[in-house]
C-alpha cells in the first residue's frame, strides 16, 4: 500500500463527480507542464505503454508496462489489461498496489488511460479505463 499526506493548506479545486469512469472536478489553475496528447480509443493498441505514478518520496516516475488485451466495449473501467514490466516498480511494489489507481497511461507519446484495477491474485497485471472514456464521462 502507499503512503502519502494531503496538504490541506490550499485547494486544488473542487471535485463535481466521482463515478466508475473517475472522480471530476475543477482545478482553480492549471499546472505549468506541457500538456500531453489525448489518444482516441481507436488508437490504443497491444504492446508498449508507461505508467506515471509516485511510489516513493514526491516525484512522479515513468514505469514501463505491458498492454496485453483490449475491451474497447466494456462499460466497466476495465477497458484494457495490462501488465507491469518495469523492474524497479516490480521490486519496489510487486506490481500495481492500493493508491496507483488513477495513475495515467501513456502510449506513443499521448494519454490513453488510467489504471482502474489490480488482479488480486496476480499484483503485476490490471485493468486501466480508455481516457476516452473518462471525458465522455466528464461531460
Amino acid at each position: 500500500m502507499l503512503k502519502g499526506d494531503f496538504d490541506l493548506s490550499c485547494a486544488l479545486g473542487s471535485v463535481t463527480a466521482n463515478n466508475e469512469c473517475g472522480v471530476f472536478g475543477v482545478m482553480q489553475s492549471l499546472p505549468r507542464k506541457a500538456a500531453v496528447p489525448v489518444a482516441e480509443a481507436g488508437e490504443v493498441h497491444t504492446g508498449a505503454a508507461a505508467i506515471l505514478s509516485n511510489v516513493s518520496g514526491t516525484e512522479i516516475r515513468e514505469y514501463t508496462v505491458e498492454i496485453l488485451k483490449l475491451y474497447p466495449d466494456a462499460g466497466n473501467g476495465r477497458n484494457l489489461l495490462l501488465k507491469v514490466t518495469d523492474p524497479a516498480l516490480l521490486e519496489k511494489t510487486g506490481g500495481i498496489v492500493q493508491g496507483m489507481s488513477g495513475s495515467p497511461i501513456l502510449q506513443d507519446g499521448k494519454l490513453i488511460g488510467a489504471v482502474t484495477h489490480v488482479l488480486v491474485n496476480s499484483p503485476d497485471t490490471g485493468y486501466g479505463i480508455f481516457i476516452e472514456n473518462m471525458l465522455d464521462a466528464a461531460g
